[in-house]
């Protein structure tokens, strides 16, 4: 695994799966990237909920979140800054599309070097790109981040270069739905507004914090087709992962944007909650 530091396979330190695996055969998976501080996976629990609910979806065997969650902290409490990575599969199959009747699923764990973003990101902002390729429209696999991300390596493949930190992918209707490594929010006249993921793409779990957070924050907030002309209206406009945590967007193509202070709100509620999580479980 190239740019890993350690990993875990069925929870056997190793650095390789079996060929015939369906995750790497078919990309019969689901996966979840967690940001890791002071040796702590940040947000475990919600990670964990999503990976349940997409492997239910999918009608993956899920291991539990008692052995992920062991697993995970004995693998990021070797590093302090570092990328969670788990990877849930179906498992090794003959060759085929037809589920095997008993899966023998894989599960794997590693750790990356955490990404050098560069710290004025999160309060100077980023220049972004509407990307040209396109989201397909499938609501079967809406929401879930399954192990298939070609579109997003076809949409970050357009370029290259540091001037530009995040492509925003449009689906094959010009409908907003989300970064290649991110989700989008925006605010207008007062109201925060993120694309729906209900036909295609991810529902990270910083997105769900984010809408916690507006909710707790009685902002009015909604989920909405999206235009580009509505994109380029926006009052502000930002991105999150749970890696980046918020990054506002100073510009998309020709167009500025103010680092507002509802975005400035947000950023700081992540960080302090990040805080208030390690602190928790530091005194567990």
């Amino acid at each position: 695994m190239l740019g890993c530091d350690k990993a875990l396979v069925n929870g056997e330190e190793k650095r390789c799966i079996d060929l015939s695996d369906r995750g790497f055969q078919y990309g019969d998976g689901v996966f979840t990237t967690i940001a890791v501080g002071s040796g702590i996976p940040q947000f475990l629990d919600k990670h964990l909920d999503r990976l349940q609910r997409d492997c239910a979806r999918l009608a993956l065997p899920y291991p539990g979140h008692g052995i992920l969650a062991e697993e995970a902290r004995r693998l990021s409490g070797a590093s302090s800054e570092c990328v969670l990575k788990i990877l849930l599969t179906r498992g090794t199959g003959g060759r085929g599309y037809r589920c095997p009747d008993q899966p023998h699923p894989t599960r794997v764990l590693s750790c990356h070097p955490r990404p050098d973003y560069p710290f004025e990101l999160r309060d100077g902002g980023i220049h972004t790109r509407l990307c040209q390729a396109r989201l397909g429209i499938n609501p079967l696999l809406a929401g879930i981040k399954h192990l298939n991300r070609l579109e997003q390596v076809l949409a970050r493949s357009e370029w290259n270069g540091d001037e530009i930190h995040e492509g925003l992918m449009l689906d094959t209707e010009g409908c907003l739905v989300e970064g290649t490594m991110s989700n989008v929010f925006l605010m207008k006249d007062g109201r925060l507004r993120t694309p729906l993921i209900d036909r295609c793409g991810v529902a990270g779990v910083m997105r769900s914090v984010v809408r916690g957070l507006a909710l707790e924050q009685r902002l009015a907030i909604e989920e909405a087709r999206i235009t580009v002309s509505e994109l380029y209206q926006a009052d502000e406009l930002f991105v999150t992962n749970c890696v980046i945590q918020l990054w506002p967007v100073r510009q998309l193509e020709s167009v500025k944007y103010e680092v507002g202070p509802i975005t400035r709100m947000l950023a700081s509620r992540i960080t302090t909650l990040i805080g208030e999580e390690l602190v928790k479980i530091c005194r567990v």
